[in-house]
């Protein structure tokens, strides 16, 4: 089992192809002998933060609601896996924890109960975040495999990356960041 990767970004190389994980960046978030789990941090969903509150009934006035969409209505979903697409997370800096709060790395946490969400929803949640559904899974020994593939780059994440960085250009900032251009990747799987 490779060690320390938990809280790395696992970066697609062009030899997954255009499938569900092409060009996506993944924050690593638990892997041990059962298996690895991660989220997708670049794929966004048609839907708002404020849509998914609102739509969970998390207001309890009017003046609230309207605070929130006011905060929220541009603040997009991400799609972060194929693997339960219902399940929420909610990844946030350290300035706060809750009920089910996992700790990923010195820079974020993840929180998974609704109590994040409600206080999110009155004003009172953590500075940056953010919601994510589903989540990408591997096997024990799956990753392995996969990176010395060469199917994954690692890389260290940085917080304004992950919530300040716009989906699209999260690959190419991820790939800079380690000294990668998209043009020095191949398809063709290998080994020098």
């Amino acid at each position: 089992m490779i060690d320390d990767i938990v809280g790395k970004l696992l970066i697609a190389t062009p030899s997954l192809g255009e499938g569900f994980f092409h060009d996506s960046v993944v924050l690593l978030c638990q892997h041990d002998d059962e298996g690895s789990m991660g989220l997708v941090l670049n794929k966004p969903q048609p839907i708002t933060v404020f849509e998914v509150l609102d739509d969970m009934a998390l207001f309890e006035t009017e003046r609230q609601k309207g605070i929130a969409q006011m905060k929220f209505e541009e603040q997009i979903v991400y799609e972060a896996g194929p693997v339960d697409a219902y399940r929420g997370f909610v990844l946030h800096e350290l300035d706060k924890t809750y009920d089910s709060t996992m700790r990923i790395c010195s820079d974020f946490n993840l929180t998974t109960s609704k109590d994040v969400l409600e206080l999110i929803a009155h004003g009172k949640g953590p500075k940056r975040f953010n919601l994510l559904l589903g989540y990408a899974g591997w096997e024990a020994g799956q990753l392995e495999d996969e990176l010395m593939q060469n199917d994954w780059l690692l890389a260290t994440p940085s917080k304004d990356m992950v919530f300040a960085t716009e989906p699209e250009q999260m690959w190419a900032m991820a790939a800079r960041g380690i000294g990668f251009e998209r043009s020095q990747l191949s398809s063709q799987v290998g080994h020098a």
